[in-house]
């Protein structure tokens, strides 16, 4: 199939072509946040750590900015905060993927890159496409410099999955524990409860079923993007759950992805314990995790949500793209919470700092941090002169609000139940705001659209102080 993959090169090279000769500002691309030169990105993949070298994949459809066939975008850093485009790696070139690359992971051994993902068929006809009409694969691609990868091999189809899910299998996630091998498939059960299975394996491509992870009660009808890691002594199950109804303010958006802790071994006997959402914000899916050489389990998220046109959408469509990835975040445990912290090389990369107490009202950079401390009381902060992110002591209530719908793009209102309101610290960066509070306790994000002199803030708290942070 190198014919069919060397087109669909052709066409990304047309394409960027055509993106560098138009005449467009591209006002709205952020400098720090992953996002494609052209079309539509969504679910991080196969991120790891190679050779030194960070490697973020990703779905992307380059041909089309409001979604299409799947094929893998790539990026590469060195410090995680600025990423080099380094094409798109794998396509669907395959009678096993021809409608699409989906979801994957990697791990790296003895110098090599080896990549999962999931293989999509849609055949053509009369299908629900859940219990028929479709076909999940699962494929293995590997690389031997982390940029060029050699044939595929289809190592599972639906055959091998177990009888009684449907043809949703999808997502795979594997690592290496105990010198066994282990894939994490997110899947739908044919009574339509979300389950995530459990395979094992002696040499990455001969995989054998050996259990489930599931609620005792059923907990939406679809688990999509499975991950499981240990994070400061805990082992952490990380799903993105579909067809979950609001709940006061949790679950307000389409689809939500969250963690629960397991007790006991995710092999044998484990409990999950309580869902509890990762971010509340309105842009926020699929994330995924990786350990890099240093020992830090960082996450990266998709900056944006599905099947939302009717409620908001992306001012970038008009540039030609659309969606980003979020920063990649740091995680610990506190206090029994799953903390989520930006990496700490973006603390190194500020070189200018304005200090305040009491208040801050002021122009600020278009790639900037505020970070704000509480000894009590409410505290208020505008962006933008419509972004509102408000802690309100009495209801111990935490909200994002967009008092100007053209700044959010349709975007309204989320909320998040708080205790207290200790330190906030929120990154702009273009159109993209990520809200840490707590130490990462709890996470809103969000993308928004000011123009180019509407880059304000005004910092409001009885008892606050805090700087604003930026680079030069």
């Amino acid at each position: 199939m190198n014919a069919l993959y060397n087109a669909w090169k052709k066409l990304l090279r047309e394409e960027l072509k055509r993106k560098e000769d138009s005449s467009g500002e591209d006002m709205w691309r952020p400098t720090l946040h992953i996002a494609p030169p052209v079309g539509w990105l969504n679910d991080p993949n196969g991120l790891c750590q190679y050779k030194g070298v960070y490697h973020a994949f990703y779905q992307m459809s380059p041909f089309h900015p409001e979604g299409g066939l799947k094929f893998w975008g790539h990026c590469t850093s060195k410090d995680l905060l600025h990423w080099k485009f380094e094409g798109i790696s794998l396509c669907p070139d395959q009678p096993y993927d021809c409608h699409g690359v989906y979801s994957g992971s990697a791990i790296v051994e003895d110098d090599t890159m080896y990549v999962f993902y999931t293989g999509n068929v849609k055949q053509q006809g009369n299908y629900d496409y859940v219990n028929e009409g479709r076909q999940s694969g699962t494929v293995l691609a590997v690389s031997t410099d982390g940029i060029h990868f050699g044939s595929k091999e289809l190592l599972m189809t639906n055959a091998d999955y177990p009888e009684d899910v449907t043809k949703h299998v999808r997502d795979p996630k594997v690592w290496k524990q105990d010198n066994i091998y282990y894939m994490l498939q997110g899947a739908r059960t044919k009574e339509n409860k979300g389950v995530v299975l459990v395979f094992s394996s002696e040499d990455k491509r001969n995989w054998t079923y050996t259990g489930r992870l599931q609620s005792r009660q059923p907990f939406g009808y679809m688990w999509e993007c499975p991950d499981l890691c240990e994070v400061d002594g805990n082992t952490v199950l990380f799903i993105s759950p579909q067809g979950l109804e609001p709940d006061g303010f949790r679950y307000a958006n389409k689809y939500q992805s969250g963690t629960c802790f397991l007790k006991g071994d995710f092999r044998t006997n484990a409990e999950i314990g309580e869902f509890r959402e990762l971010d509340g914000g309105f842009d926020f899916y699929a994330p995924q995790t990786f350990s890099a050489d240093d020992g830090r389990r960082i996450l990266i998220g998709w900056m944006g949500m599905a099947e939302v046109q009717d409620q908001y959408t992306n001012k970038t469509i008009a540039d030609g793209w659309q969606n980003v990835l979020t920063l990649p975040r740091e995680l610990s445990v506190q206090d029994g919470i799953l903390c989520q912290n930006p990496v700490r090389e973006l603390y190194a990369w500020w070189n200018r700092e304005i200090c305040f107490t009491g208040g801050y009202h002021a122009d600020i950079a278009s790639c900037c941090e505020l970070d704000i401390h509480s000894d009590g009381g409410d505290v208020k902060v505008i962006l933008a002169d419509g972004l509102e992110l408000c802690y309100e002591e009495d209801k111990k209530l935490f909200r994002m609000e967009f008092l100007n719908t053209s700044l959010g793009a349709g975007r309204t209102f989320r909320g998040r139940k708080i205790p207290y309101l200790k330190d906030m610290r929120i990154v702009v960066d273009i159109s993209c705001v990520e809200v840490f509070l707590n130490g990462g306790a709890d996470v809103l994000s969000t993308r928004f659209y000011p123009e180019k002199d509407q880059y304000t803030a005004n910092v409001k708290g009885s008892k606050i102080c805090g700087s604003c942070r930026y680079h030069e």
